[in-house]
């Protein structure tokens, strides 16, 4: 059930540190000073310091009433359960709901950070509205989010929508499961910053890696540089060919993309939209809408804080 006047609390679980918000009906109110995890050794150490800041920010808003954590990595979003975090030391197999919920004393919700980034854009952001959302965030990694006919779509496993894992080559790049052809090994930003300097070697121009990453690709592209467009173009083949597949698969309202390759503009929306509309049916193209994000560094916090309010 949806409501907007619940008042809950957002948290953004990230790889170096944790970001904590108050939100109501999609409107971030306030946030709190992040987090370091790096500061605090294990899960207890931390949840505490979460705990201590929610106290604080309950002081601010006594109307709060849920929490949402959302951790980038696969959990059991029936139980609260972190399997493990990405870059994380220490957090395996971590009974989140339970450690948080009994120092906070209130209902809480935990979710992968993409799926959360994909429910504050459905909820509030780019596809307020739509029914069916596919919603990828774009930078080291590739995460990715389902919308199903109005509701997250989480799998049986609660793993699904892990699009960066998808394969665009049977014979590929290796990922991370052993899965050749990952697409976040040809689009994650680091992937796309090694090609580049490939790409401008081939054309005798001598580039370091800091010197082509997706940002400075874009500003390159931006003002003329023929090899920096023709980089782009060769992202959105790679990406619109998992899109393509995607839309055959679900028939989404609207791929709705984030993160820093979606800054680029319409150096990849116009090829990738090219690209996905050459390989789909009039029937699955002609309703599809390609969107970038609304929302930026407070997606998190904002789809965190929706899906506890809607839960609750």
């Amino acid at each position: 059930m949806q409501d907007s006047t619940i008042t809950s609390i957002g948290i953004d679980f990230g790889g170096t540190s944790v970001k904590l918000g108050v939100c109501r009906g999609g409107e971030l109110l306030c946030t709190d000073e992040p987090i370091t995890t790096a500061n605090f050794a294990g899960p207890q150490a931390l949840v505490g310091e979460m705990a201590a800041r929610v106290a604080k920010l309950r002081k601010q808003h006594a109307a709060i009433t849920a929490i949402g954590v959302g951790v980038p990595g696969l959990v059991d979003f029936e139980n609260g359960y972190v399997h493990e975090l990405t870059n994380v030391p220490g957090w395996k197999h971590v009974p989140l709901k339970a450690i948080l919920g009994e120092k906070t004393g209130l209902p809480v919700i935990v979710e992968n950070d993409a799926n959360a980034m994909c429910y504050a854009e459905f909820r509030y952001g780019a596809a307020r509205g739509l029914r069916n959302v596919v919603a990828l965030t774009m930078g080291t990694g590739i995460g990715g989010g389902l919308v199903l006919d109005g509701r997250m779509y989480r799998g049986s496993c609660f793993a699904a929508g892990e699009i960066g894992q998808m394969s665009i080559d049977y014979d590929g790049v290796a990922g991370h499961y052993g899965n050749l052809g990952a697409l976040e090994k040809y689009t994650g930003n680091h992937q796309i910053a090694e090609h580049a300097v490939r790409r401008y070697a081939e054309a005798g121009v001598g580039k370091d890696i800091e010197d082509c990453t997706p940002k400075k690709i874009a500003e390159a592209a931006a003002a003329g540089d023929n090899i920096a467009r023709q980089i782009w173009d060769e992202v959105a083949e790679w990406l619109g060919t998992a899109l393509a597949s995607i839309g055959w698969l679900l028939n989404p309202d609207a791929f709705v993309i984030g993160g820093g390759v979606a800054q680029a503009g319409d150096l990849i929306f116009s090829p990738l939209k090219r690209k996905v509309q050459s390989m789909l049916s009039t029937v699955v193209w002609e309703k599809l809408q390609i969107l970038p994000a609304k929302f930026s560094n407070e997606a998190g916090i904002i789809g965190n804080a929706a899906l506890a309010a809607d839960e609750a």
